[in-house]
């Protein structure tokens, strides 16, 4: 099978990775074998590239890539609930960047009734994301706001989608005027946009809100603080990316009088039952969602698989509104 393979020595400024046939696995007990027809780029990929984010334990540290969707080819030993011809989707530790991804058949996903797997490696890391950040995190709940910063992410455009869903109030940061109304262009729906300068978001927000419940953090770095700020009383800050950095100054104050917490999670580095048990809340919360045309996949841009390199080019340069995926 042909892959992306990370070359030894990468760094940021490296080439990074070349397109090399390697062999093509085949799947042990309990095991599927997924023919792979497209594979969403996450900042993750780039990190993993760069040498800052290697994969876990196990898994084939040379091919980057978390999330794929595609057609069973082949099924191992024992597989119960699989078939070969069965469209799937899911999130794997690495390797995604492949033709072929073996993966558990427990912690695949049927692909969405109606949803081509072309358009559905679009799904998984931004939503499961979302969800786990706001509901099982965050604990967010019908009628609460929640701060999503930034709203103009792939993951921040699936978590507005969510909490529309369940009845919840969303505020949305973004750092540009222009980038709020092309995402509204696509389908964003908001209470409350802000726009993410250098100060006055938690004054904008307590203004309209009173203080979130849940915010949902991609941004970090100095602005982590601004954040706690736009939270109510015992509300909750769930860190999921650093884009602005992986230091900052930190108001304990705030915290302790507020009652305010922080809780960090990833989504790649989490055990088979953890990741056997996103999957089924997907198909019992998220899939009948996808099928009744309440909750959508937002595609930004597509490339060829041979275009790799391009497609990271693109998610390095911040300009796309919602995924890019490459397709194989």
């Amino acid at each position: 099978m042909r892959a992306w393979l990370i070359e030894e020595g990468s760094g940021k400024n490296g080439p990074g990775m070349q397109l090399a046939e390697t062999a093509t696995p085949e799947p042990g007990p309990g095991e599927v074998r997924v023919r792979v027809a497209s594979i969403g780029i996450n900042r993750a990929d780039l990190l993993q590239v760069q040498g800052l984010y290697p994969a876990p334990p196990g898994f084939d540290p040379r091919i980057p890539g978390l999330e794929y969707a595609g057609v069973v080819d082949a099924v191992g030993e024992k597989v119960l609930n699989r078939r070969v011809g069965d469209l799937v989707m899911g999130l794997v530790p690495g390797g995604a960047y492949a033709e072929y991804v073996i993966t558990t058949e427990r912690e695949i996903i049927d692909v969405p009734a109606g949803m081509e797997p072309a358009d559905a490696a679009a799904i998984p890391e931004d939503f499961l994301t979302a969800y786990r950040a706001l509901f099982i995190e965050g604990g967010l709940q019908t009628g609460e706001w929640a701060m999503i910063r930034p709203v103009t992410s792939g993951v921040g455009l699936a978590a507005a989608q969510l909490v529309r869903a369940v009845g919840a109030r969303a505020v949305g940061t973004s750092r540009s005027a222009e980038r709020l109304e092309q995402a509204k262009g696509i389908g964003l729906e908001l209470d409350l946009g802000v726009i993410d300068g250098d100060s006055g978001v938690a004054d904008a927000v307590k203004e309209a809100t009173g203080g979130v419940s849940v915010a949902m953090e991609m941004v970090a770095g100095d602005k982590l603080n601004d954040t706690i700020a736009s939270l109510r009383t015992e509300g909750r800050a769930v860190l999921v990316g650093l884009m602005g950095g992986r230091t900052g100054e930190l108001d304990l104050g705030a915290m302790l009088m507020g009652r305010r917490g922080i809780k960090a999670m990833t989504m790649r580095a989490q055990p088979l039952e953890e990741r056997i048990r996103v999957a089924q809340i997907f198909a019992n919360r998220l899939a009948p969602q996808f099928a009744a045309g309440r909750l959508q996949a937002r595609i930004s841009q597509r490339y060829p698989f041979d275009d790799a390199v391009g497609a990271h080019r693109a998610m390095a340069e911040n300009r796309h509104l919602g995924k890019i995926i490459l397709q194989v």
